[in-house]
Protein backbone atom coordinates (compact mmCIF):
# COMPACT_ATOMS: atom_id res chain seq x y z
CA UNK A 1 0.00 0.00 0.00
CA UNK A 2 1.33 4.05 -0.68
CA UNK A 3 2.32 5.88 1.33
CA UNK A 4 -0.08 8.55 0.65
CA UNK A 5 -3.03 5.75 1.15
CA UNK A 6 -1.85 4.70 4.20
CA UNK A 7 -1.65 8.35 5.44
CA UNK A 8 -5.74 8.50 4.65
CA UNK A 9 -6.06 5.55 6.87
CA UNK A 10 -4.60 6.81 9.98
CA UNK A 11 -5.96 10.09 9.23
CA UNK A 12 -9.59 8.28 9.01
CA UNK A 13 -9.05 6.06 12.02
CA UNK A 14 -7.90 9.14 13.74
CA UNK A 15 -10.35 11.63 12.39
CA UNK A 16 -13.24 9.19 13.82
CA UNK A 17 -11.60 8.93 16.99
CA UNK A 18 -11.94 12.67 17.98
CA UNK A 19 -15.38 12.99 16.50
CA UNK A 20 -16.31 10.81 19.21
CA UNK A 21 -15.01 12.01 21.90
CA UNK A 22 -14.69 14.87 24.36
CA UNK A 23 -12.36 17.49 23.64
CA UNK A 24 -9.34 16.70 25.79
CA UNK A 25 -9.59 13.39 25.25
CA UNK A 26 -5.86 11.03 24.59
CA UNK A 27 -5.51 9.59 21.55
CA UNK A 28 -3.57 6.60 20.74
CA UNK A 29 -0.04 7.00 21.14
CA UNK A 30 2.60 6.92 17.87
CA UNK A 31 3.46 3.67 19.03
CA UNK A 32 0.18 2.19 19.02
CA UNK A 33 -1.31 3.74 15.59
CA UNK A 34 2.15 2.36 14.09
CA UNK A 35 1.35 -1.45 15.63
CA UNK A 36 -2.46 -1.19 14.72
CA UNK A 37 -1.82 0.03 11.52
CA UNK A 38 1.90 -1.41 10.29
CA UNK A 39 3.07 1.81 9.22
CA UNK A 40 5.96 3.89 9.78
CA UNK A 41 6.02 6.83 13.04
CA UNK A 42 6.76 9.30 9.60
CA UNK A 43 3.24 7.84 8.47
CA UNK A 44 1.36 8.58 11.65
CA UNK A 45 3.36 12.42 12.51
CA UNK A 46 2.19 13.21 8.93
CA UNK A 47 -1.38 12.20 9.59
CA UNK A 48 -1.11 13.99 12.72
CA UNK A 49 -0.38 17.34 11.25
CA UNK A 50 -3.14 16.69 8.77
CA UNK A 51 -5.89 16.87 11.62
CA UNK A 52 -3.81 19.58 13.39
CA UNK A 53 -4.16 22.09 10.28
CA UNK A 54 -8.25 20.90 9.87
CA UNK A 55 -8.63 21.66 13.60
CA UNK A 56 -9.77 18.43 15.58
CA UNK A 57 -6.67 17.41 16.92
CA UNK A 58 -4.07 19.33 18.87
CA UNK A 59 -0.03 18.16 20.36
CA UNK A 60 0.95 18.72 23.95
CA UNK A 61 4.74 18.62 23.26
CA UNK A 62 5.79 15.42 25.82
CA UNK A 63 2.36 14.48 26.50
CA UNK A 64 0.82 13.40 22.98
CA UNK A 65 -2.20 13.82 20.78
CA UNK A 66 -5.82 15.25 22.32
CA UNK A 67 -8.28 16.03 20.95
CA UNK A 68 -8.94 19.86 20.55
CA UNK A 69 -11.91 21.49 21.22
CA UNK A 70 -14.52 22.56 19.37
CA UNK A 71 -14.31 25.59 17.26
CA UNK A 72 -17.19 27.61 17.61
CA UNK A 73 -18.94 29.06 14.59
CA UNK A 74 -18.16 32.63 13.88
CA UNK A 75 -20.88 35.18 14.18
CA UNK A 76 -22.85 35.78 10.84
CA UNK A 77 -21.27 39.15 9.32
CA UNK A 78 -23.35 41.79 7.81
CA UNK A 79 -20.98 42.93 4.71
CA UNK A 80 -24.07 45.01 3.34
CA UNK A 81 -22.50 48.22 4.30
CA UNK A 82 -19.79 47.62 1.74
CA UNK A 83 -22.47 48.32 -1.13
CA UNK A 84 -22.84 52.20 -0.44
CA UNK A 85 -19.00 52.64 0.53
CA UNK A 86 -17.22 50.74 -2.49
CA UNK A 87 -20.02 52.35 -5.38
CA UNK A 88 -20.97 51.52 -8.53
CA UNK A 89 -19.10 48.50 -10.25
CA UNK A 90 -16.12 48.99 -13.04
CA UNK A 91 -17.22 47.84 -16.51
CA UNK A 92 -15.49 44.73 -17.85
CA UNK A 93 -15.06 42.90 -14.58
CA UNK A 94 -17.29 39.93 -15.29
CA UNK A 95 -15.94 39.11 -18.84
CA UNK A 96 -12.23 39.78 -17.73
CA UNK A 97 -12.93 36.50 -15.22
CA UNK A 98 -14.64 34.93 -17.99
CA UNK A 99 -12.41 35.45 -20.87
CA UNK A 100 -9.53 33.84 -17.92
CA UNK A 101 -11.82 31.42 -17.06
CA UNK A 102 -9.85 27.44 -17.10
CA UNK A 103 -12.45 25.47 -19.44
CA UNK A 104 -14.57 22.35 -17.53
CA UNK A 105 -12.92 18.95 -17.55
CA UNK A 106 -13.77 16.94 -20.36
CA UNK A 107 -14.36 20.42 -22.89
CA UNK A 108 -12.59 20.97 -25.79
CA UNK A 109 -11.25 24.90 -25.32
CA UNK A 110 -11.96 26.96 -28.28
CA UNK A 111 -11.51 30.04 -26.46
CA UNK A 112 -8.28 31.76 -24.62
CA UNK A 113 -5.53 33.89 -24.71
CA UNK A 114 -2.36 31.84 -23.59
CA UNK A 115 -0.97 28.87 -26.20
CA UNK A 116 -1.87 25.27 -25.52
CA UNK A 117 0.78 23.70 -22.73
CA UNK A 118 2.09 21.98 -25.69
CA UNK A 119 3.11 24.83 -27.30
CA UNK A 120 4.73 26.80 -24.67
CA UNK A 121 8.69 26.27 -24.57
CA UNK A 122 8.44 24.98 -20.58
CA UNK A 123 11.52 22.92 -20.68
CA UNK A 124 14.06 25.84 -22.14
CA UNK A 125 12.09 28.27 -19.98
CA UNK A 126 12.47 26.07 -17.16
CA UNK A 127 16.12 25.74 -17.45
CA UNK A 128 16.67 29.51 -18.03
CA UNK A 129 15.25 30.42 -14.84
CA UNK A 130 17.04 27.72 -13.22
CA UNK A 131 20.68 29.72 -14.55
CA UNK A 132 19.18 32.78 -13.56
CA UNK A 133 18.40 31.67 -10.09
CA UNK A 134 21.33 30.53 -9.32
CA UNK A 135 23.07 34.21 -10.11
CA UNK A 136 23.01 36.07 -6.92
CA UNK A 137 23.13 39.06 -9.00
CA UNK A 138 19.54 38.29 -10.06
CA UNK A 139 18.03 38.88 -6.58
CA UNK A 140 19.71 42.39 -6.02
CA UNK A 141 17.43 45.29 -6.66
CA UNK A 142 18.35 46.62 -10.20
CA UNK A 143 17.12 50.09 -12.32
CA UNK A 144 13.39 50.54 -11.76
CA UNK A 145 13.13 50.54 -15.70
CA UNK A 146 14.44 47.17 -15.75
CA UNK A 147 17.54 45.14 -17.24
CA UNK A 148 19.04 47.48 -20.05
CA UNK A 149 20.12 43.97 -21.84
CA UNK A 150 16.46 43.27 -21.84
CA UNK A 151 15.05 46.92 -22.50
CA UNK A 152 17.64 46.96 -25.50
CA UNK A 153 16.31 43.67 -26.97
CA UNK A 154 12.52 45.54 -26.59
CA UNK A 155 13.93 48.20 -28.25
CA UNK A 156 15.26 46.63 -31.49
CA UNK A 157 12.13 44.77 -31.97
CA UNK A 158 10.50 47.81 -32.34
CA UNK A 159 12.13 48.44 -35.39
CA UNK A 160 14.87 51.16 -34.47
CA UNK A 161 12.33 53.91 -33.63
CA UNK A 162 13.16 53.90 -29.89
CA UNK A 163 16.04 53.24 -27.97
CA UNK A 164 16.63 51.43 -24.50
CA UNK A 165 16.94 54.28 -22.65
CA UNK A 166 13.23 54.90 -24.08
CA UNK A 167 11.72 51.20 -22.61
CA UNK A 168 10.39 50.35 -19.30
CA UNK A 169 9.90 46.77 -18.27
CA UNK A 170 6.46 45.84 -17.18
CA UNK A 171 5.19 42.37 -15.47
CA UNK A 172 3.14 41.99 -18.68
CA UNK A 173 1.33 43.39 -21.18
CA UNK A 174 -1.95 44.31 -19.03
CA UNK A 175 0.43 45.82 -16.45
CA UNK A 176 1.76 47.81 -18.98
CA UNK A 177 -1.87 48.91 -20.80
CA UNK A 178 -3.15 50.00 -17.62
CA UNK A 179 -0.15 52.32 -16.22
CA UNK A 180 -0.33 53.63 -20.06
CA UNK A 181 -3.59 54.71 -20.19
CA UNK A 182 -3.51 56.39 -16.57
CA UNK A 183 -0.07 57.86 -17.40
CA UNK A 184 -1.08 59.42 -20.13
CA UNK A 185 -4.99 60.82 -19.55
CA UNK A 186 -6.85 61.61 -16.86
CA UNK A 187 -10.60 60.50 -15.75
CA UNK A 188 -13.22 61.55 -17.85
CA UNK A 189 -10.48 62.00 -21.16
CA UNK A 190 -11.63 60.33 -24.31
CA UNK A 191 -9.82 57.80 -26.00
CA UNK A 192 -10.54 55.85 -29.35
CA UNK A 193 -9.96 52.57 -29.83
CA UNK A 194 -11.08 50.20 -32.86
CA UNK A 195 -14.36 48.48 -33.25
CA UNK A 196 -14.13 45.67 -31.92
CA UNK A 197 -10.84 45.34 -30.50
CA UNK A 198 -9.30 43.73 -27.59
CA UNK A 199 -11.35 43.01 -24.28
CA UNK A 200 -8.34 44.02 -21.64
CA UNK A 201 -7.64 47.33 -23.19
CA UNK A 202 -11.63 48.14 -22.90
CA UNK A 203 -11.72 47.26 -19.13
CA UNK A 204 -8.29 48.67 -18.53
CA UNK A 205 -9.67 52.19 -19.69
CA UNK A 206 -13.29 51.99 -18.29
CA UNK A 207 -11.09 51.40 -14.80
CA UNK A 208 -9.17 54.25 -15.37
CA UNK A 209 -12.55 56.58 -15.65
CA UNK A 210 -12.37 57.02 -19.48
CA UNK A 211 -14.73 57.88 -21.55
CA UNK A 212 -14.29 55.03 -24.53
CA UNK A 213 -15.43 55.99 -27.74
CA UNK A 214 -15.42 52.78 -30.99
CA UNK A 215 -13.88 53.53 -34.56
CA UNK A 216 -15.12 51.02 -37.20
CA UNK A 217 -12.68 48.65 -38.58
CA UNK A 218 -13.18 46.43 -41.18
CA UNK A 219 -10.41 43.93 -42.50
CA UNK A 220 -7.69 46.54 -43.69
CA UNK A 221 -7.75 47.41 -40.01
CA UNK A 222 -8.92 50.57 -38.42
CA UNK A 223 -10.61 53.26 -41.07
CA UNK A 224 -8.71 56.30 -41.26
CA UNK A 225 -11.51 58.58 -42.39
CA UNK A 226 -13.47 57.59 -39.36
CA UNK A 227 -10.75 57.86 -37.04
CA UNK A 228 -9.94 61.68 -38.34
CA UNK A 229 -13.41 62.13 -37.73
CA UNK A 230 -13.53 60.66 -34.06
CA UNK A 231 -10.60 62.86 -33.32
CA UNK A 232 -12.41 65.99 -34.81
CA UNK A 233 -15.42 65.18 -33.04
CA UNK A 234 -14.56 63.65 -29.36
CA UNK A 235 -11.05 65.99 -28.91
CA UNK A 236 -9.43 62.98 -27.93
CA UNK A 237 -5.08 62.52 -27.42
CA UNK A 238 -5.07 59.06 -27.38
CA UNK A 239 -5.98 55.87 -29.80
CA UNK A 240 -5.49 52.57 -28.32
CA UNK A 241 -4.92 49.59 -31.53
CA UNK A 242 -3.44 46.85 -32.48
CA UNK A 243 -2.17 47.09 -35.83
CA UNK A 244 -0.99 43.34 -36.54
CA UNK A 245 -3.51 40.60 -36.07
CA UNK A 246 -5.83 42.18 -33.62
CA UNK A 247 -7.95 40.67 -31.25
CA UNK A 248 -10.47 39.62 -31.54
CA UNK A 249 -10.79 39.74 -35.45
CA UNK A 250 -7.41 39.62 -36.59
CA UNK A 251 -6.90 42.36 -39.02
CA UNK A 252 -3.62 43.89 -39.80
CA UNK A 253 -3.56 47.37 -40.75
CA UNK A 254 -3.03 47.34 -44.77
CA UNK A 255 -0.05 49.12 -45.87
CA UNK A 256 -1.78 52.18 -47.65
CA UNK A 257 -3.92 52.25 -44.62
CA UNK A 258 -0.46 52.91 -42.22
CA UNK A 259 0.43 56.59 -43.60
CA UNK A 260 -3.21 57.59 -43.53
CA UNK A 261 -3.50 56.50 -39.51
CA UNK A 262 -0.48 58.03 -38.88
CA UNK A 263 -1.60 61.29 -40.51
CA UNK A 264 -4.78 61.64 -38.46
CA UNK A 265 -2.64 61.20 -35.18
CA UNK A 266 -0.24 63.34 -35.88
CA UNK A 267 -3.16 66.06 -37.47
CA UNK A 268 -5.08 65.48 -33.94
CA UNK A 269 -1.86 66.15 -31.72
CA UNK A 270 -2.15 62.30 -30.64
CA UNK A 271 -0.97 59.64 -29.18
CA UNK A 272 -1.14 55.88 -30.81
CA UNK A 273 -0.43 53.64 -28.40
CA UNK A 274 0.45 50.09 -30.35
CA UNK A 275 -0.22 47.18 -28.83
CA UNK A 276 1.88 44.48 -30.67
CA UNK A 277 0.97 41.84 -28.82
CA UNK A 278 0.92 39.38 -31.83
CA UNK A 279 4.71 40.30 -32.88
CA UNK A 280 5.94 36.59 -32.56
CA UNK A 281 2.47 35.06 -33.93
CA UNK A 282 2.91 34.86 -37.61
CA UNK A 283 1.67 32.09 -39.37
CA UNK A 284 2.07 33.29 -43.19
CA UNK A 285 4.61 34.85 -45.12
CA UNK A 286 6.46 37.92 -42.74
CA UNK A 287 4.48 41.05 -40.30
CA UNK A 288 5.35 44.07 -41.37
CA UNK A 289 7.01 46.71 -39.16
CA UNK A 290 5.66 47.98 -36.20
CA UNK A 291 4.45 51.88 -36.33
CA UNK A 292 6.74 52.89 -34.07
CA UNK A 293 9.78 51.79 -36.34
CA UNK A 294 8.06 55.58 -38.92
CA UNK A 295 7.47 57.51 -35.94
CA UNK A 296 10.11 60.61 -36.15
CA UNK A 297 7.81 62.93 -33.79
CA UNK A 298 7.31 60.39 -30.82
CA UNK A 299 3.38 60.27 -31.42
CA UNK A 300 3.27 56.36 -31.13
CA UNK A 301 3.35 54.15 -27.77
CA UNK A 302 4.72 50.82 -28.19
CA UNK A 303 3.71 48.09 -25.96
CA UNK A 304 5.35 44.19 -26.86
CA UNK A 305 4.85 41.68 -24.42
CA UNK A 306 6.63 38.07 -24.50
CA UNK A 307 3.12 36.55 -22.82
CA UNK A 308 1.12 35.40 -25.67
CA UNK A 309 3.58 33.63 -27.52
CA UNK A 310 5.66 31.86 -24.80
CA UNK A 311 3.85 31.10 -21.58
CA UNK A 312 1.70 32.40 -19.26
CA UNK A 313 4.01 32.37 -16.80
CA UNK A 314 6.32 34.60 -18.33
CA UNK A 315 4.93 37.96 -17.14
CA UNK A 316 7.52 40.10 -19.17
CA UNK A 317 6.30 42.92 -21.23
CA UNK A 318 7.74 46.70 -22.74
CA UNK A 319 6.61 49.70 -23.09
CA UNK A 320 8.18 52.49 -24.87
CA UNK A 321 7.96 56.18 -25.85
CA UNK A 322 9.97 59.09 -26.19
CA UNK A 323 10.20 62.77 -24.51
CA UNK A 324 7.52 63.74 -21.96
CA UNK A 325 5.58 60.88 -22.58
CA UNK A 326 8.21 57.95 -21.71
CA UNK A 327 9.29 60.31 -18.50
CA UNK A 328 5.39 59.67 -17.08
CA UNK A 329 4.96 56.51 -17.98
CA UNK A 330 8.61 55.44 -16.47
CA UNK A 331 7.06 57.23 -13.06
CA UNK A 332 3.72 55.44 -13.41
CA UNK A 333 5.32 51.95 -13.30
CA UNK A 334 7.76 53.15 -10.38
CA UNK A 335 4.73 53.96 -8.56
CA UNK A 336 2.52 50.60 -9.80
CA UNK A 337 5.38 48.08 -9.02
CA UNK A 338 8.48 49.22 -8.20
CA UNK A 339 10.23 47.07 -10.55
CA UNK A 340 10.17 43.57 -12.05
CA UNK A 341 11.28 40.71 -10.36
CA UNK A 342 15.11 40.54 -11.37
CA UNK A 343 15.32 36.58 -11.42
CA UNK A 344 12.31 36.65 -14.50
CA UNK A 345 13.77 39.43 -16.32
CA UNK A 346 17.28 37.58 -16.09
CA UNK A 347 15.41 34.30 -17.19
CA UNK A 348 14.00 36.16 -20.31
CA UNK A 349 17.45 37.67 -21.42
CA UNK A 350 18.42 33.65 -20.93
CA UNK A 351 16.20 32.54 -23.23
CA UNK A 352 15.81 35.53 -25.71
CA UNK A 353 19.13 35.26 -26.50
CA UNK A 354 19.76 31.62 -26.73
CA UNK A 355 18.90 29.33 -29.75
CA UNK A 356 15.84 27.76 -28.08
CA UNK A 357 13.94 31.39 -28.88
CA UNK A 358 14.55 30.95 -32.26
CA UNK A 359 13.59 27.45 -32.40
CA UNK A 360 10.54 27.96 -30.87
CA UNK A 361 9.33 31.11 -32.93
CA UNK A 362 9.95 28.10 -36.27
CA UNK A 363 7.51 25.56 -34.38
CA UNK A 364 5.46 28.17 -33.45
CA UNK A 365 4.50 29.33 -36.68
CA UNK A 366 4.05 25.23 -38.06
CA UNK A 367 2.11 24.58 -34.99
CA UNK A 368 -0.20 27.43 -35.10
CA UNK A 369 -0.68 26.98 -39.44
CA UNK A 370 -1.81 23.16 -38.45
CA UNK A 371 -4.28 24.15 -35.96
CA UNK A 372 -5.35 27.19 -37.88
CA UNK A 373 -6.08 25.00 -41.02
CA UNK A 374 -7.59 21.79 -38.96
CA UNK A 375 -10.13 24.70 -37.18
CA UNK A 376 -10.81 25.77 -40.87
CA UNK A 377 -11.47 22.41 -42.52
CA UNK A 378 -13.94 21.38 -39.38
CA UNK A 379 -15.97 24.70 -39.90
CA UNK A 380 -16.00 23.94 -43.82
CA UNK A 381 -17.31 20.38 -42.93
CA UNK A 382 -20.12 21.27 -40.40
CA UNK A 383 -20.60 24.94 -40.40
CA UNK A 384 -19.75 26.35 -43.56
CA UNK A 385 -22.26 29.59 -42.86
CA UNK A 386 -19.81 30.53 -40.38
CA UNK A 387 -16.46 29.53 -42.18
CA UNK A 388 -14.61 33.30 -42.65
CA UNK A 389 -13.94 34.59 -45.74
CA UNK A 390 -10.84 36.31 -44.63
CA UNK A 391 -8.61 34.34 -42.95
CA UNK A 392 -5.97 36.33 -40.37
CA UNK A 393 -2.24 35.58 -41.61
CA UNK A 394 -1.33 35.31 -37.67
CA UNK A 395 -2.44 35.76 -34.16
CA UNK A 396 -4.48 32.71 -32.32
CA UNK A 397 -7.98 33.68 -33.09
CA UNK A 398 -10.78 33.41 -35.63
CA UNK A 399 -13.94 35.77 -35.72
CA UNK A 400 -16.71 34.46 -37.23
CA UNK A 401 -20.38 36.02 -38.11
CA UNK A 402 -23.13 34.22 -36.78
CA UNK A 403 -26.26 34.50 -38.49
CA UNK A 404 -28.33 37.65 -38.19
CA UNK A 405 -30.86 37.72 -35.08
CA UNK A 406 -28.30 34.74 -33.39
CA UNK A 407 -27.99 35.58 -29.47
CA UNK A 408 -24.11 34.66 -29.20
CA UNK A 409 -24.29 34.90 -25.38
CA UNK A 410 -26.74 32.04 -25.90
CA UNK A 411 -25.04 30.03 -28.16
CA UNK A 412 -21.88 30.07 -25.81
CA UNK A 413 -23.73 29.03 -22.86
CA UNK A 414 -25.61 26.19 -25.45
CA UNK A 415 -21.37 25.26 -26.45
CA UNK A 416 -20.33 24.94 -22.87
CA UNK A 417 -23.14 22.42 -22.17
CA UNK A 418 -22.49 20.86 -25.40
CA UNK A 419 -18.83 20.44 -24.35
CA UNK A 420 -17.02 23.27 -26.45
CA UNK A 421 -15.77 26.40 -25.00
CA UNK A 422 -16.17 29.76 -27.09
CA UNK A 423 -16.14 33.49 -26.63
CA UNK A 424 -19.33 35.45 -27.53
CA UNK A 425 -17.94 38.50 -29.98
CA UNK A 426 -20.69 40.85 -27.89
CA UNK A 427 -18.13 41.76 -24.96
CA UNK A 428 -15.05 42.87 -27.67
CA UNK A 429 -17.83 45.89 -28.68
CA UNK A 430 -17.01 49.32 -26.88
CA UNK A 431 -20.62 50.18 -28.13
CA UNK A 432 -23.50 48.28 -29.97
CA UNK A 433 -22.80 45.17 -31.73
CA UNK A 434 -22.59 45.50 -35.75
CA UNK A 435 -23.69 41.87 -35.91
CA UNK A 436 -23.73 38.62 -33.41
CA UNK A 437 -20.05 37.11 -33.86
CA UNK A 438 -17.87 34.25 -31.99
CA UNK A 439 -14.27 34.32 -31.36
CA UNK A 440 -12.54 30.77 -32.23
CA UNK A 441 -9.23 29.88 -30.68
CA UNK A 442 -6.98 28.11 -32.41
CA UNK A 443 -3.94 28.08 -30.39
CA UNK A 444 -5.77 26.10 -26.97
CA UNK A 445 -6.42 22.62 -28.46
CA UNK A 446 -4.81 20.17 -30.77
CA UNK A 447 -5.48 19.93 -34.23
CA UNK A 448 -7.35 16.34 -34.31
CA UNK A 449 -9.40 18.00 -31.35
CA UNK A 450 -10.71 20.58 -33.90
CA UNK A 451 -13.32 18.58 -35.81
CA UNK A 452 -15.48 17.29 -32.83
CA UNK A 453 -15.02 21.01 -31.20
CA UNK A 454 -17.10 22.54 -34.09
CA UNK A 455 -19.64 19.36 -34.01
CA UNK A 456 -20.31 20.06 -30.59
CA UNK A 457 -20.20 23.85 -31.66
CA UNK A 458 -22.80 23.19 -34.40
CA UNK A 459 -25.61 21.48 -32.13
CA UNK A 460 -25.17 24.88 -30.07
CA UNK A 461 -26.65 26.97 -33.07
CA UNK A 462 -30.63 27.35 -33.35
CA UNK A 463 -30.28 27.91 -36.84
CA UNK A 464 -27.43 25.33 -38.10
CA UNK A 465 -28.21 25.49 -41.90
CA UNK A 466 -28.61 29.91 -41.90
CA UNK A 467 -26.23 30.99 -44.62
CA UNK A 468 -24.87 34.42 -43.57
CA UNK A 469 -24.99 37.27 -46.07
CA UNK A 470 -22.12 38.71 -47.53
CA UNK A 471 -21.07 41.62 -46.43
CA UNK A 472 -18.63 44.65 -48.03
CA UNK A 473 -15.99 44.13 -45.45
CA UNK A 474 -15.37 40.39 -46.01
CA UNK A 475 -13.29 39.59 -49.13
CA UNK A 476 -12.59 35.84 -50.18
CA UNK A 477 -10.34 33.95 -48.37
CA UNK A 478 -7.01 33.60 -50.21
CA UNK A 479 -5.84 30.75 -51.93
CA UNK A 480 -2.31 31.29 -52.49
CA UNK A 481 -0.50 28.42 -50.66
CA UNK A 482 1.51 29.27 -47.33
CA UNK A 483 4.78 30.02 -47.26
CA UNK A 484 7.27 27.16 -46.05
Amino acid sequence: MSDGSAIDRVVRHLGALAADATPGTRLPSVRELTAHHHVSPVTVAEATRRLVADGLVETRPGRGAFVAARRADPPRADLSWQTVALGSRRGGEEEMQALLALPPSGAIPLTGGYLDPDLQPAAALGAALARAARQPAAWQRGPVEGRLDLRAWFAHEAGGGLRAEDMVICPGGQAALSSTLRALTTPGDTVLVESPTYLGGLAAARAAGLRVVPVPADTDGVRPDQLAAAFARTGARLFYCQPLYANPHGATLSPARRAQVADAVRGAGAFLLEDDYARDLTVDGEAPPPLAADDPDGHVVYLRSLTKSTAPGLRIAAIGARGPAGARLRAARLLDDLFVAGPLQQAAVEFLTAPAWDRHRRTLRVQLRARREALLAALDRHLPSLAPRAVPRGGLHLWVRLPDGTDDIAVTAAAAAAGVTVFPGRPWYAAEPPAPHLRLTYAAAPPEQMDGAVRRLSTALPHRRAQVPSIPDTPTRATEPPPT
